[in-house]
């Protein structure tokens, strides 16, 4: 049977656009993953690793034009939009780079025996390897910074593992024009091509987290997809770590005292927030609790008129249109939901931005409104009205894990007075990142940033954005009582590498 064929489709008319290439059979998917195993000795030079990130930035950026045409066709999200995106990756793999530089992400940690202590030490020294192959699965709503070239390619290949990634079929000419720049970049230093894998199909992406070299996944997109990759990657007869980001729905509290205060702001600020993008950011705030009352009025009058003024626009594909224009339905149908600004559909290829209103007592117990607290992608939030502290906790109880939860303050409870502190302390178990007085859209690649959040946010503990994202693809492992001959360069006692380490108990850098 013929290979199916891999279309680029263009959304803004649901026209496919050309044929990029086939589905991958298991043996294709195989022969990519064998190749990315080969290429991994080419990484262990951590300044060939350094370089090649540097050499692929610089390589992307000089195709910005190409790429920002291409994914343009393919997402309609806008050449503004898209050019900012490539900057933010191509800033992303140069500071992937410098830490690679500095080796501080090896942990180097040497211990010389010690006699005296109970029970005694031998010589010990430890640092962090590489896992091997990573399987990255691409993201639909963000084709650069998480999909081929984004932040789960850039980390594991900083760390020195290779990847092979799983195309999205939203942007599949894309994905394919990516790994060519990249591999270019690695041809630049030696590195085998092999190093950036590419597959497409949804059997090729099975296939792929079953494979024995695959070492790791990376994957960002709904909770169904990432929970079967997560269940079959926990069910290989050798499980592997799967940091998955399944699903948000990013609660943001509106105090009472901070709606009286700064109500239109609050509104205005919401509407811009949740209509990013056409609503397909993954921080989106899509649960905002509002007091009832006029202040509440205030700040819902302000959002009605903010997203009244805001023009339909194209999601990244007809099933995710369709998806949206059904599940606002269904939201809004529920008893008790009203719709002040209607969402749905805006036309034959777009839809409309809207919000819908709850009382939090139909949130505060099990029953058809729990709808509500699902994720819902696109342009939409629920604003649900509280009447006392009571509700907004019980509200917050029923809340599953989520990637960032936002808490709008008056200045006199951000100085410290009030119930501030007391409600930090309440969305702080919800949450990997935790706002005040801002809106989670938009998440800085920095080194202090954590994007990741309790399940179903995420599978794991870690990040997938900042430095400390490489920590994923890496193992620690110890050599005890091994001769200095036979030991890596990295835990000698000379420190050829002039590498940041603990050495005998102090900090040396």
């Amino acid at each position: 049977m013929a290979a199916a064929p891999v279309w680029s489709v263009d959304p803004r008319t649901g026209k496919q656009r050309e044929q990029v290439a086939v589905e991958a059979t298991a043996q294709e998917v195989d022969s990519t993953v064998r190749a990315a195993h080969e290429a991994r000795a080419a990484l262990a030079d951590r300044t060939v690793r350094a370089a090649f990130l540097r050499t692929a930035a610089d390589e992307l950026k000089a195709a910005e034009s190409t790429l920002v045409e291409v994914a343009d066709a393919e997402t309609a999200l806008g050449p503004v939009r898209l050019t900012g995106e490539l900057a933010r990756t191509c800033y992303q793999l140069r500071a992937f780079a410098d830490i690679v530089d500095e080796g501080e992400f090896l942990g180097v940690v040497v211990n010389h025996p010690d006699d005296t202590a109970t029970p005694p030490i031998p010589d010990l020294r430890r640092y962090k390897v590489p896992l091997g192959v990573v399987a990255v699965y691409s993201a639909s709503n963000f084709p650069f910074a998480f999909s081929v070239p984004g932040g789960d390619t850039a980390s594991a290949l900083a760390a020195g593992c290779p990847v092979v990634v799983k195309a999205h079929p939203d942007h599949p000419a894309l994905s394919e024009l990516v790994a060519r720049v990249l591999r270019g970049a690695a041809a630049r230093h030696g590195v085998p091509a092999g190093v950036v894998g590419l597959v497409h199909g949804f059997e090729a992406g099975i296939e792929l987290i079953k494979h024995p070299l695959i070492a790791g996944a990376g994957f960002t997109g709904s909770i169904r997809g990432g929970r079967a990759l997560f269940d079959a990657a926990a069910a290989r007869p050798v499980p592997i770590p799967f940091h998955g980001e399944l699903g948000s729905l990013n609660p943001v509290v509106v105090t009472e005292a901070a709606a009286a205060e700064r109500a239109e702001a609050i509104g205005a600020g919401l509407a811009g927030s949740m209509t990013l993008g056409v609503g397909q950011f993954c921080v989106k705030p899509g649960l905002v609790l509002v007091p009832a009352g006029a202040a509440g009025d205030g700040l819902v009058k302000s959002l009605t008129d903010a997203v009244s003024d805001t023009d339909a626009g194209v999601l990244l594909d007809h099933r995710m249109r369709d998806n949206f224009v059904a599940g606002v339905a269904e939201r809004a149908a529920l008893p008790d939901v009203d719709s002040p600004v209607t969402p749905g559909a805006g036309g034959e290829h777009t839809v409309s931005a809207g919000f819908l209103t709850v009382p939090a007592g139909r949130l505060t117990e099990e029953g058809a409104h729990d709808l509500l607290l699902e994720e819902c992608f696109g342009p939409v939030t629920v604003v649900v009205r509280y009447e006392d502290e009571t509700e907004v906790r019980g509200v917050l109880s029923r809340l599953p894990g989520n990637l960032t939860a936002t808490v709008q303050l008056s200045a006199e409870e951000a100085a410290g007075e009030g119930r501030g502190a007391e409600l930090l302390a309440e969305v702080t178990p919800l949450a990997g990142r935790v706002l005040v007085n801002g809106w989670p859209t938009g998440v800085a690649v920095a080194a202090a940033q954590h994007h990741g959040g309790p399940y179903p946010a995420t599978t794991s503990t870690s990040t997938s954005v900042g430095g400390t994202a490489i920590e994923r693809w890496l193992r620690p492992v110890a050599y005890q009582g091994t001769p200095e001959a036979l030991l890596p360069p990295e835990l000698r006692d000379d420190n050829p590498l002039g590498l940041p380490r603990r050495f005998n108990g102090v900090l040396e850098r």
